[in-house]
């Protein structure tokens, strides 16, 4: 097992110094993030002792690989958030939650829906799906976006992290031979507490000390809807929503319904991609909230293309955060971690939320974190006597959620759409993502105890 030495250590303090300076030069220097990110991912690279010609390639291949997944999903999502805000199905959606849920309970409409339609996506996904609802109940019941926001977030980030069929903690459920059903019934008892504590009660204590701009650009940008114009249905309303999420249910699903392998089963993958179902979603909305409330074809396009401008700066953002936790890994930092935690001696369910804490505070990635956590414990945990595979996955998707920060694009995704500051984000955002990794592993070892 490998030592840890002064150049291990050396790389962890640098990659510490520069998170510390980054979060300096975004917020008190007023520097603009895309470059600064840019520029401690340089500064770091040169310091760890990268070589020359590879610093820049690394960056390159953090971005791309980032935007890769990310553009695509916040271009459709957009559309089809543009169209049910113009169309009026946000307004349904919202005015039919606070019906049923009264506007002091409206925090716990978001958590619920995003626990819902974040099952079968990722974070990113559900969030452009659900951001022109949360305005739209923002709005009309006069509440700050941070109150009924935090609980969608936390929803939505519960699921990423802990639950099945989701694609990350999927990851983890194959790679320890967990149970799939076991670890689905374990995910919900643990996470949906969790959700409730991290999203409508933590928010209720921390909004009071966030006070956002009057004006939000985004919510501005997306909706300049005719207050005159009749609603459309609520259930049509939710079958745009649904939609995307239907198919990528069923992508999940795909060696249930066929033969892996068939041409019905890569049909069904093919169908429940990220990209392809929210491009059938998108495409859907042009029809049922767009031709079929009037809207001319020429009005819906520039719906669609009005909607993309203010997407270019958190899309650029989110690209230089992944070319930044790119560095990260490649200058070394997340092999001085694992060697650091491997190191500990610590117990099995915490050496696997340790390991997938840390390298989601190096990389950003939570699917990253989990899958390497979990490649490094299985080994272990298959010579390991008492051993519940469902709950170590379990852990391991917890501790990847830990502490989301500069280097993470889902971090600038909500401080862009929420305007807050970073150091706002930071008391919002991370510290949620924080109760949820934390209460996470604390139930799982009550469970692990019981089991």
């Amino acid at each position: 097992m490998p030592m840890i030495d002064s150049h291990s250590m050396f790389l962890l303090v640098a990659a510490l110094v520069s998170v510390i300076g980054l979060i300096f030069l975004i917020a008190v220097v007023k520097l603009n993030p895309v470059i600064t990110l840019f520029l401690t991912a340089l500064a770091l690279a040169v310091v760890a002792g990268m070589p020359m010609p590879t610093i820049i390639h690394s960056f390159e291949v953090g971005v791309g690989g980032t935007l890769g997944h990310i553009a695509i999903i916040v271009a459709l999502g957009t559309m089809l958030g543009k169209l049910m805000a113009e169309s009026g199905a946000a307004d349904q959606i919202a005015h039919t939650l606070i019906r049923a849920f009264g506007e002091k309970n409206i925090s716990w409409a978001m958590v619920t829906i995003a626990l819902l339609v974040g099952l079968p996506a990722f974070f990113e996904v559900g969030f452009v799906l659900l951001i022109p609802i949360l305005f739209t109940v923002a709005r009309r019941t006069n509440t700050s976006l941070v109150l009924v926001g935090l609980p969608m977030v936390a929803g939505l980030s519960v699921v990423h992290g802990l639950v099945p069929p989701h694609p990350a903690a999927m990851l983890a459920v194959t790679i320890y031979h967990a149970d799939v059903g076991r670890t689905i019934l374990y995910a919900l008892l643990i996470g949906i507490p969790i959700a409730i504590f991290a999203g409508p009660i933590y928010a209720k204590l921390i909004a009071p000390y966030i006070q956002l701009p009057a004006h939000n650009p985004m919510a501005d940008q997306l909706s300049t809807r005719d207050e005159r114009r009749r609603l459309p249905g609520f259930w049509l309303s939710v079958l745009t929503i649904v939609l995307p999420v239907a198919l990528m249910l069923i992508g999940s699903w795909a060696d249930i319904f066929s033969a892996p392998g068939s041409a019905l089963n890569n049909g069904l993958r093919l169908a429940g991609n990220d990209d392809m179902a929210l491009l059938v979603g998108a495409l859907f909305s042009f029809v049922t909230l767009g031709t079929m409330r009037g809207f001319s074809r020429e009005t819906i396009l520039r719906f669609s293309n009005d909607c993309l401008a203010p997407t270019a700066a958190i899309t650029l953002l989110v690209g230089a955060g992944g070319g930044f936790g790119r560095v990260l890994q490649d200058s070394g930092v997340s092999g001085a971690i694992i060697v650091v935690a491997m190191q500990s001696h610590v117990p099995l369910l915490l050496l696997a939320w340790l390991l997938a804490a840390l390298m989601r505070l190096a990389t950003g990635s939570a699917t990253v974190a989990m899958t390497t956590a979990a490649g490094i414990v299985a080994p272990i945990a298959l010579h390991s006597t008492g051993v519940h595979p469902e709950l170590l996955a379990i852990a391991t998707g917890a501790g990847s959620l830990i502490f989301s920060h500069v280097n993470d694009g889902g971090f600038w995704l909500v401080k862009e759409y929420f305007n807050m500051s970073v150091g706002q984000t930071m008391k919002t955002w991370s510290v949620c993502e924080t109760i949820i990794s934390v209460s996470g592993l604390g139930l799982t070892a009550v469970a692990w105890h019981f089991a």
